[in-house]
């Protein structure tokens, strides 16, 4: 007879765990569930109105500047470009003086 490890015994209680928790989870949504229930705008917002996320709206509109900036950064870079190639360029143009 085959006595069972500790592992086995483990593997089999968190399958049994798994299993119950994944065949309970529409239960639990679903149950005695109003379509205002699964509607976030209204805890948003009083979350909001207490002051909880300050921090990261803050964060969020910072990022969203250093976003623009880096656009405009970004569109620059061909005029820099050309104006780089066109001053490395002028240093090619030969002068008039031989001497």
């Amino acid at each position: 007879m085959h006595t069972h490890s500790l592992s086995e015994w483990a593997q089999m209680v968190s399958l049994a765990v798994s299993g119950y928790a994944s065949l309970s989870v529409p239960y639990f949504v679903l149950v005695d569930a109003d379509l205002a229930d699964f509607d976030p705008r209204p805890a948003v917002r009083r979350a909001i109105e207490a002051g909880q996320y300050d921090t990261a709206l803050i964060a969020v509109t910072n990022a969203r500047l250093t976003a623009q900036a880096a656009a405009v950064r970004v569109r620059h870079i061909p005029r820099d470009a050309a104006l780089t190639v066109a001053a490395l360029l002028s240093f090619t143009i030969p002068t008039g003086d031989r001497s």
